[in-house]
């Protein structure tokens, strides 16, 4: 069954195309996605972009201390989708905070995490995913063993790329300053999860 769909409603994601079947939000958005890269192509930009696991895409290497990151997906501008694989090499995470514009969705690669969303907590092994809805209070930490991996993806990517820009030139997790955290569109509310 083909369907159509164009801007969401108060301010979300504009997407533009036909898809075949439409259950899970996110299975539109990747069908669309690979749409939209085939049919939108820059002279600068090859047709495919292949990337290793833990490759950046501008072949650059951005720590936070505990982790490191990988731009997976860079979006041409601010409505579009960014992703990125983070890489966990001790147990740990963020501060606590919401977006004011952003889903964030998590996709684990490789280890195990714990997360709050909300009043909900969850504990997430290789291959599962869960969404954080804008506006809603998260926090997450690696508290596997060995290593973890996962993918995130911010929908629509905001400010985010700017903002892990600027933390990882410290190579240390993001500073609980509450200014640098709303110049990038989203609150701090507190201290990382304890881990042990």
């Amino acid at each position: 069954m083909l369907g159509k769909i164009g801007q969401q409603n108060g301010g979300g994601l504009w997407l533009t195309g036909r898809v075949r079947s439409c259950h899970k939000p996110f299975e539109c958005f990747l069908v669309l996605e690979r749409r939209e890269m085939s049919e939108s192509r820059s002279s600068d930009l090859p047709a495919a972009l292949l990337l290793a696991a833990g490759a950046d895409r501008f072949g650059e290497q951005r720590g936070l201390g505990i982790s490191t990151i990988a731009f997976k997906v860079t979006p041409p501008n601010p409505v579009d989708p960014l992703i990125l694989e983070n890489t966990f090499l001790a147990k740990g995470g963020p501060a606590r905070h919401l977006h004011y514009e952003q889903e964030e969705w998590f996709y684990i690669l490789e280890g195990e995490l714990l997360f709050e969303v909300g009043v909900e907590r969850f504990h997430l092994h290789t291959g599962e995913s869960l969404l954080a809805p804008r506006q809603v209070p998260h926090v997450w930490a690696f508290v596997g063993e060995a290593r973890g991996r996962i993918l995130i993806a911010f929908l629509p990517a905001g400010k985010m790329e700017a903002f892990f820009r600027e933390v990882t030139r410290a190579n240390a997790m993001p500073p609980q300053d509450p200014a640098l955290w709303r110049a990038h569109g989203m609150e701090l509310l507190g201290p990382p999860l304890p881990v042990a």
